[in-house]
């Protein structure tokens, strides 16, 4: 194992832990107080909590050891492995934070504590994503269910969650808490689509310059991304030129049109959002 690869699974395993910190400080600090259930094993678990006192870090690591049992067997350990992960690190949260967080950090306000759960399990799972990560749980089993029938992966978890929240009318015999639970669902829903999408948003360059082969040796070499090069002509010039096409992450912008500013400051130069890329460096192509 390379020294590059070691730093990046270390990278990746330390952006875990921050997003289940933040889940976890979400979901005691605001959403635990006020019953609200949420989807996932977490809310099976805060059920249960509710009905009899039974801690949910428990209840969460007893189910996930269950459904990892199943997890190794079908998709083998490779998936499995920053699941384990992920669930012991959560465990471990939950169980720590109800000794930190002794009182409702929100009083009587159970919108604003849905929203604002809502945005902070939101973040922190869509964290816990961008590092390749998972919290186990329900995932695993809309990951089954898509294995062995046409349901998709998001169509799965969003029918276990909306079974979760609504099972909560059996204790609590109150639409209204239903309502805040669906409210955080897609608060947390969205926000995890923000970040993992704000982080994997990709964009192209046209780059037209005089200096196009500096611009492209320094992209290659600086940037690590490819350039293409399309041949083209000034339509009022009428002269042959070169167009550089480049494909890079929206965080890399910044670094491309320092390299370009620097070769030719003169340059033409056209940036579009992309839905997605695939191939090297970028997304894999995925059948259904």
């Amino acid at each position: 194992m390379s020294n590059k690869f070691k730093i990046e699974a270390i990278k990746e395993y330390f952006t875990i832990v921050i997003g289940l910190s933040l889940y976890a400080f979400g979901w005691t600090g605001f959403l635990l107080p006020h019953e609200i259930t949420t989807g996932g094993v977490t809310g099976i678990g805060a059920l249960i909590y509710f009905a009899n006192g039974f801690p949910v870090a428990a209840t969460y690591f007893i189910i996930n050891i269950v459904l990892l049992f199943f997890s190794i067997r079908e998709f083998g350990w490779k998936f499995s492995l920053k699941t384990i992960f992920g669930v012991f690190v959560l465990t471990f949260f939950l169980s720590v934070a109800p000794a930190l967080i002794k009182k409702p950090l929100l009083v009587q306000e159970p919108f604003m504590a849905c929203v604002i759960g809502g945005v902070l399990t939101g973040f922190g799972i869509g964290i816990v994503f961008t590092a390749n990560g998972s919290t186990g749980g329900t995932d695993i089993v809309a990951k089954i269910i898509n294995k062995y029938s046409n349901v998709t992966l998001g169509r799965g978890l969003l029918y276990i969650d909306l079974c979760i929240i609504s099972s909560s009318y059996i204790l609590f015999q109150s639409f209204e808490k239903i309502l805040f639970g669906l409210v955080t669902l897609v608060i947390s829903t969205y926000f995890v689509d923000f970040v993992v999408n704000g982080v994997r948003q990709s964009v192209q360059f046209l780059i037209v310059s005089g200096q196009s082969e500096d611009i492209a040796k320094r992209i290659v070499i600086e940037a690590h991304r490819g350039v293409t090069v399309l041949h083209g002509m000034g339509w009022y010039s009428k002269k042959p030129t070169e167009v550089l096409m480049v494909m890079a992450k929206k965080n890399e912008s910044v670094k491309i049109f320092r390299i370009i500013k620097q070769c030719d400051p003169q340059a033409f130069v056209s940036q579009s959002s992309v839905i997605g890329v695939y191939g090297e460096g970028f997304d894999m192509i995925k059948s259904k």
